[in-house]
């Protein structure tokens, strides 16, 4: 959803007013237009491109790109040619936050309900099932009594409110159902293990595994039956134990799990009930994980919602998946997402942009390359392109040759606020 953020621009203007200590206060805020669940599971459907204003999860299938954008829906991007990027077209799904795909099916989430998507035909979607409140968690109406009717978009509005210094606001009484926001929300991807599965990236909390997929929230990991790629089923809820969790990566048969606090890892050999084998803690920062082989690679962030300073790639063995041991720390300067291809592992280090590391000599990596003008947030590596989400666009990246890897294209984000 729209994360709601307190604020208020002051801006004293100087003038008779505030000599009589009085003060004129902007204020942005984003009031909500409603529609019955009706009308938007009605509304679903494919429309033509539209500007990309609040990026989230994607999600790599063939030779296009499904790029969330935050409550919104989903952007379709031609990438069969990646120096020439092309936004083709758009699904309405309100509420949208995550997403995943198999086959010719997209699943993502309808506020709390989780709808089945045919893209066989990317420029005509059809809507083929729901499954309703099944992410309890992402309820959401707003400011309204009313439960059948959900938020389908946000309008901006700007206002000065004139008051005496010592006189504080009432938000709701001068205001009413809105919400006030100081900056831009946090936008909220590296492996698949499915045959037929789109490739997620290391933000992702929607994962697919054989014949399941796996969900998590804050506090629980779902599980879906998908053998009938178009009618998925409702299987349990696994409680996880402290909570904060954040991202979710599926390789071979277990399930890397990241949280604020630490790495799981659970196992599923029974694929409808996972098993928590084992646990990494670290230091309380947000953590998105992927795994490969002997290793998983972890990005801790501090100074944000999540908590701690800690900054840096941990680098941790999981041969022993009972007791994952941590070989190495890289310090970074503010990470996000991470992806790796081969011996070529691609890290979002924010406002200090994509670095690229060498890692045939591990547990010791190399930097070999570190692409700027851009503040990176999440990144999928396949065959030598990358794509990658940024504060101002998405781009395609060539690092088939990592010395000179470069940026080839890009799409524009045009941001809501």
């Amino acid at each position: 959803m729209k994360q709601a953020v307190f604020i208020a621009i002051v801006s004293c203007f100087f003038s008779l007013s505030c000599t009589k200590d009085r003060v004129n206060e902007l204020y942005t805020f984003y009031r909500p237009v409603y529609q019955t669940k009706a009308v938007v599971k009605a509304n679903i459907k494919s429309d033509a491109s539209q500007p990309v204003e609040n990026p989230g999860k994607l999600v790599v299938k063939g030779n296009y790109v499904f790029l969330n954008d935050i409550d919104k829906g989903i952007h379709i991007i031609d990438i069969s040619n990646p120096s020439q990027l092309k936004n083709i077209a758009f699904i309405h799904i309100p509420g949208c936050v995550d997403i995943a795909i198999k086959n010719d099916y997209l699943y993502a989430d309808c506020y709390t309900d989780l709808v089945t998507i045919d893209i066989s035909n990317p420029l005509d979607i059809t809507v083929k099932q729901f499954l309703n409140g099944v992410f309890p968690h992402r309820y959401y109406t707003g400011f309204t009594a009313d439960t059948a009717q959900v938020i389908q978009r946000w309008v901006r509005v700007d206002t000065m409110v004139s008051r005496r210094f010592t006189e504080s606001v009432n938000y709701q009484k001068d205001f009413g159902n809105v919400l006030l926001f100081a900056s831009s929300a946090a936008v909220g991807m590296a492996g698949a293990t499915t045959a037929g599965a789109g490739i997620a990236g290391s933000m992702a909390r929607f994962a697919l595994m054989g014949e399941r997929m796996y969900t998590v929230s804050e506090s629980d990991l779902k599980v879906f039956n998908i053998q009938k790629p178009v009618a998925p089923s409702y299987i349990s809820s696994v409680g996880l134990q402290n909570g904060m969790i954040e991202t979710i990566f599926p390789y071979q048969d277990k399930l890397f799990i990241g949280t604020q606090t630490g790495m799981f890892i659970y196992q599923t050999n029974n694929p409808d009930l996972p098993q928590k084998l084992s646990q990494f803690t670290h230091a309380r920062s947000c953590d998105p994980v992927i795994a490969d082989n002997k290793y998983a690679y972890v990005t801790l962030r501090g100074g944000s919602v999540c908590g701690g300073s800690s900054n840096e790639l941990d680098i941790i063995n999981i041969e022993n998946l009972l007791s994952a041991k941590l070989i190495t720390s890289y310090p970074l300067s503010g990470p996000y997402g991470l992806s790796k291809d081969g011996n070529i592992l691609l890290v979002c280090d924010g406002a200090d942009r994509l670095k690229i590391y060498n890692t045939a000599n591990l547990p010791a990596i190399q930097l070999v390359k570190k692409i700027s003008g851009f503040n990176a947030y999440d990144v999928i590596a396949y065959n030598g392109i990358a794509l990658l989400v940024a504060k101002d666009g998405l781009y395609a990246i060539d690092y088939s040759d990592p010395l000179n890897a470069a940026v080839i294209s890009k799409i524009i984000i045009n941001p809501t606020r």
